[in-house]
């Protein structure tokens, strides 16, 4: 999901509980925060020899042990002025996809894909997913007719 996207669900959503379910079934304690919202840019290259550039926007949300046991989450408006105070220091980059930086004691850290929101009533959960790793050496138009000999200028 793109930044604009996901911002424009949660200023749809402006009054309601913004929850992370970062795993089937397991969400983000109420006791987390929004500390930090980076602009990455990656610039690699791939076990082919070519070059990649790319950006993404990452969230990184973290649960307060101060907090644990508390049980209303934050609301999207307050989670819309963190982006906001955020834009007016570093500006977002909208069109860029957006991950989730999560961890917790059972749930190693990791920068999730936003799949879906689902929108009820008095909340919105927004539903993670792990990103799958891919060989960038392969033209995905071509991946199905690769075999395991054209990989040769791969891994």
């Amino acid at each position: 999901m793109k930044t604009k996207e996901f911002l424009n669900k949660l200023k749809s959503n402006s009054t309601k509980e913004l929850i992370f379910e970062y795993a089937s079934n397991l969400l983000v304690g109420a006791n987390y925060h929004i500390t930090e919202v980076k602009n990455v840019t990656i610039n690699s290259v791939d076990c082919g020899g070519k070059e990649n550039n790319w950006e993404e926007t990452i969230v990184q949300l973290w649960e307060s042990p101060k907090e644990i046991g508390k049980r209303t989450y934050m609301k999207s408006n307050k989670a819309i002025e963190i982006f906001d105070r955020v834009n007016s220091i570093k500006p977002l980059l909208l069109d860029t996809e957006i991950k989730i930086e999560y961890g917790n004691k059972s749930f190693h850290t990791a920068n999730l894909v936003v799949h879906s929101i689902e929108e009820f009533s008095d909340n919105i959960i927004v539903k993670l997913h792990t990103d799958k790793t891919q060989c960038k050496a392969i033209n995905p138009k071509e991946k199905v007719k690769t075999s395991l000999a054209s990989l040769s200028n791969c891994c």
